[in-house]
């Protein structure tokens, strides 16, 4: 019998398939690694981020300034660009500024005793608003080494290959799970999220390991942004927007709580190449517009939320994980 705190990825995973195989039905050619591939690339940026939003959901937290971060990271990446810089040293560089910024969220939100709400939106505000101070207008990335990195790939069998983009989130998903169920610091994630009082009577650091959280969330959402930079050879200051909207909907599509204390890291791949996936799916039709992807991944979210509600319900989730 499947332990209890795999039936929201068993859930994720199910819907997953179901949706590939109705592709595959649908359309001639569906079933393929080139679809699956191309579906990993465009959306690696958007599970990278929802990656980091994964610990901090876990923790009973949000993080809103995600796709603030990602377009500020991509912004003055092309302007370091301009100025003579490497992208990985600019890359360097952001990551390093994810971290802090994330960190300092963190810090706010414990030793002020603030919603996490509150702090990331006043984030999302100050990081947009430094975008238009960087530059106003779109910047390109012209460096050599953005050819090379969107040409290098891994062939998979079939046509389908994995694109640099894609490499990137499977490492980063590594040692996400690392993190997430090997050390004691995903632990402490998982305790707080279940009952943040009771982890403090327990030993758990909490305000070192909030930091930390949205600390870690912070290089996951500046790790998109370079990633999302590389991919489009451009910075803009809008870019991400409403990004840190799909990176929540992936978490909670991959089976992961909003209430925290309940999901698992692998889930929030597969919720995130569901969105993917739907997209694909309504591009493959011809005949509906871009509207029916938010419609269909809507209507999907709010099915997933009565899912795990039931099964919160029935289950002792939270003890079992």
């Amino acid at each position: 019998m499947i332990n209890a705190k795999y039936l929201p990825l068993a859930a994720t995973v199910t819907v997953f398939v179901a949706l590939f195989l109705v592709g595959g039905m649908m359309y001639r050619n569906f079933l393929s690694t080139l679809v699956l591939g191309h579906i990993l690339a465009d959306n690696a940026f958007v599970i990278i981020a929802a990656i980091g939003a994964t610990f901090v959901i876990l923790s009973g937290g949000i993080d809103l300034s995600i796709g603030s971060m990602i377009g500020f990271v991509g912004v003055c990446m092309a302007v370091l660009d301009q100025a003579g810089w490497h992208p990985l040293a600019s890359a360097a560089l952001l990551l390093c500024f994810g971290i802090l910024f994330g960190a300092m969220q963190g810090y706010l939100i414990d030793f002020c005793e603030i919603q996490p709400f509150i702090v990331t939106l006043a984030g999302l505000f100050l990081l947009r608003g430094a975008c238009f101070m960087v530059s106003l207008d779109s910047v390109p990335i012209r460096h050599e080494f953005v050819q090379t990195f969107a040409t290098t790939r891994i062939p998979l069998p079939g046509r389908g290959f994995l694109t640099s983009s894609a490499i990137v989130m499977l490492l980063s998903l590594a040692v996400a799970i690392f993190i997430a169920h090997f050390t004691r610091f995903g632990t402490n994630i998982y305790a707080i999220g279940g009952d943040k009082e009771s982890a403090r009577l327990m030993g758990v650091p909490i305000r070192r390991t909030t930091v930390m959280i949205y600390g870690l969330g912070g290089f996951y959402s500046a790790l998109a942004g370079v990633i999302y930079a590389l991919y489009t050879s451009s910075g803009y200051p809008l870019a991400g927007s409403t990004t840190e909207l799909s990176a929540i909907a992936a978490v909670v599509l991959g089976g992961t709580l909003l209430t925290g204390g309940v999901g698992l890291v692998a889930g929030t791949v597969f919720g995130g190449m569901i969105l993917g996936l739907i997209s694909t799916l309504i591009i493959f039709h011809g005949s509906l517009n871009s509207a029916w992807i938010m419609i269909s991944s809507g209507m999907l979210l709010f099915g997933f939320i009565v899912l795990h509600r039931f099964l919160v319900g029935s289950f002792d989730l939270r003890g079992s994980s």
